[in-house]
């Protein structure tokens, strides 16, 4: 039997995995017995930071990602796929709809069982064994302070931040328009006629120039919300907070989450100054997340300086953003590419905990995982995927990424082998490296 520590994408993604290879699998997930500060459900693999999954095109490396764990059987991509919400390129769900059929799928399978309830030590390799630990970002202290043993060293530490959700009809649609970047729709997928495609998969919340500097000004000297018993702050680049980023420069919002570019304001013909856009969060509709304002300021504050967004003056806001702690370990110093331990080959570590950024990314450290540790029950021995593919760069690089600057990573074509002879442009390289990445898949399932 297979354990695994943790309910999020990673665990119930190596649950379904193990499975599927006809192991049996008990999964242990502490909500509802033990409440975390950001869950509100005790469904499995709830969302708490974003509905969005990002890019689904292969000209870039989440989305091929995606297309290789559809190819491996993810139960992660399968629900994702069957609740998606439009999002221009990229794949973004419906986060209640997501976490209710994937714990719908994982309670009906009849080789897993979910036991609710704390684990609060790291068990032996005699108590349990093979163990897969997805607990996520938010691990208990109380587990925390066993794998910090185990690893020999302190987690390493940084701090996320979610974004805000408004209620759709509370926004005023006179001031909004509707397009998706570059007109890249995913009502277009579906070829729905040249007038609904034109629509676009996003509200678009224009700025002229002395309302974005007056907006700017606000963020800037808002209050932001303390954050206990620690003095220096680490945040994960790939998901700063706006308020980080507007102090880093007056433009610098202008040129990240607000960009203008590719966004034609119906009323003018030209591209806002900058720009808030609103992500669809639900299927129905009814409530969009601001995409890219991840925050730490006050809730009070969140509502005063949001609300001089145009369109959202009289907003009300379904869930402010808030901030908390993302703990993991030095990969490089403990993983393999098969995501086991190097001194307890039968205990393994999957998702954020393991130093991987990102929703698809956990959930693709516990499809490898899940994998691992049915190999091990079976007799057999765990083969890492190879790195020409994403999946396979990915591992190799949380195990062989120099430990002195570790710092968890998003899947990116920079930490794949280069092409031998690469095309010039570099989209084509980008769908040349994912060309070669599927072929080198397909041949590793056949082996």
């Amino acid at each position: 039997m297979v354990h695994i520590v943790g309910g999020g994408l990673a665990g119930c993604e190596a649950a379904w995995q193990a499975a599927a290879l006809g192991v049996d699998v008990t999964v242990y997930e502490m909500r509802p017995v033990r409440r975390t500060a950001v869950h509100q459900t005790d469904q499995l693999a709830e969302l708490v930071c974003s509905n969005s999954f990002r890019g689904d095109q292969l000209n870039n490396a989440v989305g091929l990602l995606k297309e290789e764990m559809r190819r491996l059987g993810s139960l992660i991509m399968r629900v994702a796929d069957e609740v998606r919400v439009p999002a221009g390129s990229a794949l973004a769900v419906d986060r209640q709809l997501f976490a209710q059929r994937v714990t719908a799928a994982i309670m009906a399978h009849p080789r897993i069982r979910v036991e609710r309830g704390e684990l609060t030590h790291l068990p032996t390799s005699g108590e349990m064994s093979p163990l897969i630990v997805a607990t996520g970002p938010l691990t208990s202290d109380a587990l925390s302070a066993e794998i910090a043993a185990f690893v020999g060293q302190q987690h390493l530490a940084f701090f996320d931040a979610i974004s805000p959700i408004v209620l759709a009809e509370s926004i005023d649609m006179t001031k909004v328009f509707r397009a998706s970047r570059w007109n890249r729709s995913l009502r277009g997928q579906a070829d729905p006629g040249p007038q609904e495609e034109a629509e676009g998969d996003y509200l678009n919340c224009p700025f002229t120039k002395d309302d974005y500097l007056a907006f700017h000004a606000a963020i800037v000297t808002a209050e932001k919300a303390t954050i206990s018993d620690f003095d220096n702050t680490k945040f994960f680049e790939g998901c700063l907070p706006i308020e980080v980023m507007a102090h880093r420069g007056t433009d610098t919002l202008r040129f990240g989450p607000m960009k203008p570019a590719g966004l034609d304001d119906p009323r003018t013909g030209r591209w806002p100054y900058a720009v808030v856009q609103l992500r669809q969060d639900t299927l129905a509709g009814d409530h969009l997340s601001l995409v890219g304002f991840q925050t730490q300021l006050k809730w009070g504050e969140q509502t005063r300086v949001f609300r001089m967004i145009p369109g959202l003056e009289q907003a009300e806001f379904v869930r402010l953003g808030m901030i908390h702690r993302n703990t993991y370990i030095n990969g490089p110093t403990v993983l393999t590419a098969t995501w086991q331990t190097r001194t307890r080959p039968d205990l393994l570590f999957a998702g954020q905990v393991s130093g991987v950024e990102g929703y698809v990314e956990s959930a693709a450290s516990g499809l490898i995982a899940g994998r691992s540790a049915a190999q091990l029950v079976l007799g057999q021995v765990p083969q890492a995927p190879p790195r020409t593919t994403a999946i396979g760069a990915l591992a190799h690089y949380v195990a062989n990424a120099d430990p002195a600057h570790y710092s968890p990573t998003n899947i990116t074509f920079g930490i794949m082998p280069p092409l031998d002879a690469p095309p010039r442009s570099r989209q084509e390289r980008q769908l040349a490296t994912s060309a070669r990445a599927l072929a080198a898949l397909d041949t590793w399932m056949q082996q």
